[in-house]
């Protein structure tokens, strides 16, 4: 995991350099614009590094999370599109249990929304489908435990301003003595403005809540990125903080930052 950091963080300063030979400020700020979208008619691949603290009984654990979200829109017919969005995060982790590291990955989350090509007469753009959790995790990051249930985003592109929300709810389906009872809702609320030359800042946060241990997960993010290109693809470098305000007992506290790194691909 730890060179996989090193990778990322070397991959955006090299990105970082190349911000003068950006994409041209029109073609950049439409390209920000379809990113502040999350179901848009766009192939790309971001990487999202997370650094959080405070995990642990002692409050002294630390964890990367390096969530990998291939983003496929497929047309299905001329009005509708089917959009694809996978979560695989590799995480690491230091002193969460006391003296010990652990690396691995968590469980896939995949998503499908069913949305028109087209915005409403009033300019919402939605989607909707189902949602499945894929136990392919390493054992300690694992629920061990199939889940499916709905997901649904809606939102609003007006002058410079993207903003609104996408949720989910994951039950298990999978029925295994074992493995991990799963009732939990995620919510993220997000407001994007667009400036000129491909910058953006986004302010989202991402809430999840445990119905079975009653425990909310609630990071608050602010991130600035930019659109530029790496031989010739467009490329979206992001990076910004996250507060957690409220978290599961021996979860993460306090201040943590987030690294983003996008290819993206236009049709």
């Amino acid at each position: 995991m730890q060179q996989i950091v090193s990778k990322f963080l070397a991959a955006s300063a090299a990105a970082a350099a190349l911000m003068p030979a950006a994409v041209a400020a029109q073609d950049a700020d439409e390209l920000a614009r379809q990113l502040a979208n999350p179901i848009a008619n766009l192939y790309s691949l971001p990487f999202q590094l997370n650094y959080d603290e405070g995990y642990g009984a002692d409050g002294e654990g630390s964890r990367y999370t390096l969530n990998i979200q291939p983003v496929i829109p497929i047309s299905l017919t001329d009005d509708w599109n089917l959009v694809s969005r996978t979560i695989i995060p590799a995480i690491s982790q230091t002193d969460v249990v006391p003296g010990s590291t652990q690396k691995g990955y968590g469980d896939i989350v995949q998503s499908f929304f069913f949305s028109p090509k087209e915005p409403t007469a009033g300019g919402l753009i939605w989607g909707v489908g189902p949602v499945f959790l894929l136990p392919t995790g390493s054992e300690e990051f694992s629920a061990d435990q199939f889940g499916a249930g709905l997901t649904a985003v809606a939102l609003k592109q007006a002058g410079p301003w993207t903003f609104g929300s996408l949720i989910n709810h994951i039950w298990d389906v999978g029925g295994e003595d074992d493995g991990t009872d799963i009732d939990t809702t995620f919510f993220q609320p997000f407001a994007t403005y667009g400036f000129s030359g491909g910058w953006s800042a986004t302010l989202n946060s991402e809430l999840s809540y445990d119905w079975i241990s009653e425990q909310a997960s609630v990071p608050i993010n602010f991130n600035v990125a930019k659109v530029t290109t790496i031989g010739g693809t467009p490329v979206s470098i992001g990076a910004g903080v996250r507060y957690w305000a409220d978290s599961p007992e021996n979860g993460p506290d306090g201040w943590g930052a987030r690294f983003t790194v996008t290819f993206m691909y236009p049709k």
